[in-house]
């Protein structure tokens, strides 16, 4: 019930729709009830004149002539077809009104959705898989849209049906309505135990579809590894679990779904066929016409149908809530950085950004990533940050750009802490270029304006030319406008780099953090990587985690990071000099790099 509760607020803007919808449903039932009340005067039409004009539901027999058979059914057969056509419309009314709420309360849902999911930290991102929370996105709120669109809409029509087929019973003989009634508790008691068991597998089967889902998609993401290792038994056996869970699942929703509409059916001819015999009694007794009775099973037989229908549809709502749930839970989780009400606006970098006995540990990790960190970033200098992986180097780049904030001490840009800072003006400091480029599956004129959407022509092929793209960008089949591929898969390692490092100019922050790419490129591409990355860097202050040579020798200052702790600061040449942690790090990672040139000269 909070589930629907809270769907409801979703449906509230669109009071007025809803409003028409329901009374092109109300309209539409009676119509059907005046259809089915026809049933009095068509019977009577061949009965002896005594009996003729039978009373019936909305007075229709006052509009049939009494003399006249063929008047009489002219009149009828106007009336019929005119009731269905005034039903037809109603019913498309109230179909297209439904289907347009169901639609304009998702997408205010899946906006909200996606709008919380952008606004949630990384840690959020870290702890759901991606394609749990595209799930939700898609497949939940689709579930939720043809609840609205359709199940809402069925249930209100055929319950409005309902209402009328037992008020027109009610109307012909109220005491063998009230014996028919009887069979009512049966059919809830045995409709709520239906739905009770049919939840319970929707939950069921959603949780299997998520795990069937997660499993294909890691297994085809990491087809490489698993054709590598020779895993594909393996990774088969998952998915065969996962998918027999669902179709477990879905037997046995089948069985309950087809064991359903079959017994409260049963229940309902064995209740018609007692009734036959007091409605005879009825008729013998002079209390009802014969076409009154006929009208009367009309009505009551029509009633079984719009039951039959509300407790299919009960089912499938319970599917929606279940649904529904799993969009609340991502809805309702909030990780948000704190932003403080008076916030201030950060002005470019004047002076330094500095960290003060910073320390961080990652959420539900009793691990400390970084410990008791000071550091100070002057304004334009180079700082490379070296270490063997794990030293805390992608942590410290991150609490920078307060993706997370510090568990202990504190980061200040020039004499703001960034906890005092708005988020969106820290952002706009600074450039990122990470260590694997990250391009969408969009043109390269969008991908090179990701940051500055509003960017002139000129601008763009001028960052382009920046970061020695531009060339091969002209030599694309369209260009500019070329799509790159998922991921970029269309374009090699080195030109993928080239458009990030483009992007990364566009934005033209005064803070550049790049995590150097550890793929190998081939000489010439690394060469041009190299100057893009010497022509971003020229007047930013840069902190870049190294991995080259040609980096740590132009940084003013290195920073050797080992288990959370900086060890060693220096240049190149000091800290080579000073030997330790840097010059064994150097020989092991940077000195092959360093004598490769020469033995390439080597004849």
């Amino acid at each position: 019930m909070k589930e629907f509760q809270r769907l409801l607020k979703y449906l509230r803007p669109h009071r007025l729709t809803f409003v028409l919808a329901f009374v092109a449903m109300v309209f539409g039932a009676l119509f059907q009830g005046a259809i089915a009340a026809m049933l009095v005067p068509l019977f009577d039409q061949f009965q002896p004149a005594a009996v003729k004009n039978s009373e019936t539901l909305f007075a229709l027999q006052k509009l049939i002539p009494e003399d006249d058979w063929y008047r009489a059914w002219l009149m009828i057969s106007v009336l019929l077809v005119s009731f269905t056509v005034l039903k037809g419309i109603a019913e498309y009314f109230s179909s297209y009104l439904m289907a347009k709420i169901g639609q304009a309360a998702v997408l205010d849902l899946r906006q909200e959705l996606y709008a919380h999911l952008l606004n949630q930290p990384a840690s959020f991102f870290e702890r759901h898989r991606t394609n749990y929370l595209v799930s939700r996105i898609v497949t939940s709120c689709s579930a939720i849209e043809i609840s609205v669109a359709s199940n809402m809409r069925d249930i209100l029509r055929d319950g409005l049906m309902l209402i009328v087929f037992l008020g027109g019973a009610f109307y012909y003989n109220w005491r063998l309505m009230l014996g028919a009634i009887i069979t009512a508790p049966i059919i809830a008691i045995l409709t709520a135990k239906f739905s009770k068991a049919l939840r319970k597998l929707s939950e069921e089967f959603i949780e299997s579809n998520k795990l069937l889902s997660d499993t294909a998609q890691e297994t085809l993401t990491n087809q490489t590894i698993v054709k590598a290792y020779s895993a594909e038994r393996r990774e088969q056996s998952r998915f065969a679990e996962a998918a027999r869970r669902i179709a477990r699942a879905h037997l046995r929703s089948g069985q309950i779904a087809a064991t359903s509409p079959p017994t409260i059916e049963i229940i309902g001819v064995a209740a018609v066929v007692i009734l036959f015999y007091f409605g005879l009694r009825e008729i013998n007794f002079g209390r009802m016409e014969a076409s009154q009775f006929f009208a009367f099973l009309g009505f009551l037989f029509s009633s079984y149908d719009p039951m039959r229908k509300l407790s299919r549809q009960h089912n499938q709502i319970m599917q929606a809530l279940a649904a529904a749930k799993d969009v609340w839970d991502v809805l309702d989780e909030n990780d948000a950085l704190p932003e403080k009400p008076h916030a201030v606006e950060l002005d470019s970098l004047k002076d330094r950004i500095e960290l003060k006995d910073v320390s961080f540990n990652y959420q539900n990790e009793n691990k400390t990533v970084v410990r008791n960190l000071n550091l100070e970033i002057p304004k334009g200098q180079m700082v490379a940050l070296v270490g063997e992986s794990g030293g805390g180097k992608s942590s410290l780049i991150k609490l920078i750009q307060r993706l997370y904030d510090p568990s202990g001490g504190a980061i200040f840009w020039d004499e703001t802490d960034l906890r005092d800072a708005k988020i969106t003006s820290l952002k706009k400091q600074i450039a990122l270029v990470t260590q694997e480029t990250v391009l969408f599956n969009e043109t390269v004129r969008y991908n090179i304006s990701y940051g500055n959407p509003d960017v002139s022509e000129e601008e763009l092929r001028e960052a382009a030319r920046i970061a020695f793209a531009h060339e091969f960008i002209e030599e694309l089949p369209n260009g500019y406008d070329t799509i790159v591929g998922e991921r970029g898969t269309f374009l090699s390692g080195g030109q993928r780099q080239r458009i990030a490092i483009a992007r990364a100019v566009l934005v033209n922050a005064p803070v550049l953090i790049l995590d150097e790419a550890t793929s190998a490129l081939d000489a010439e591409s690394e060469r041009l990587v190299q100057k893009a990355l010497a022509n971003l860097m020229q007047n930013k202050t840069s902190i870049v985690i190294a991995h080259r040579l040609s980096t740590v020798r132009r940084a003013d200052k290195i920073v050797v990071m080992e288990r959370g702790k900086i060890i060693q600061t220096g240049t190149h040449a000091e800290l080579l000099e000073k030997g330790g942690t840097y010059k064994k790090l150097y020989e092991l990672q940077f000195a092959e790099e360093e004598t490769a040139p020469a033995k390439a000269q080597r004849p």
